[in-house]
């Protein structure tokens, strides 16, 4: 998803919900805490040099339950970030901490924002580690 089609799905919600990819709902108290740009250069493991630049917005929450940012909020930090630091209509990463931090794609059925693992042109099974520029086998 990119920001414009997610400031339309926005603009058309009382509240905001997005679900994990294990179907749970992130805690309604939840905060944007960061929102811009990440340019990301690189050579992967064939040599090619690769450049990759996504819009990137934290979601994040504590103890204060009573938090509620409700959808115009998020339309404006987007307007924020738009004006300050060159936010473009570029194709959304979501961050969001569990037992660690996780980078999601965007997508949005049913008035839910769902949080897509990234597709990968690599697959390594969760069963390995990468360290040191080896992988090791986790039993």
């Amino acid at each position: 998803m990119k920001i414009n089609d997610f400031k339309n799905h926005l603009s058309q919600l009382n509240q905001v919900v997005f679900i994990l990819p294990d179907n749970a709902e992130v805690p309604v108290h939840f905060h944007i805490t960061e929102m811009g740009i990440i340019r990301k250069n690189y050579i992967d493991c064939g040599g090619t040099i690769r450049e990759e630049t996504v819009a990137n917005f934290q979601i994040w929450h504590a103890n204060d339950y009573d938090h509620r940012i409700q959808p115009s909020q998020i339309i404006d930090i987007i307007d924020i970030a738009e004006k300050s630091v060159n936010l473009e209509n570029l194709d959304i990463e979501v961050e969001y901490q569990s037992e660690t931090i996780g980078k999601y794609g965007l997508s949005f059925s049913n008035d839910c924002f769902h949080l897509l693992v990234a597709a990968s042109p690599f697959h390594i099974s969760p069963n390995f580690i990468v360290g040191l520029g080896k992988y090791k086998i986790v039993e």
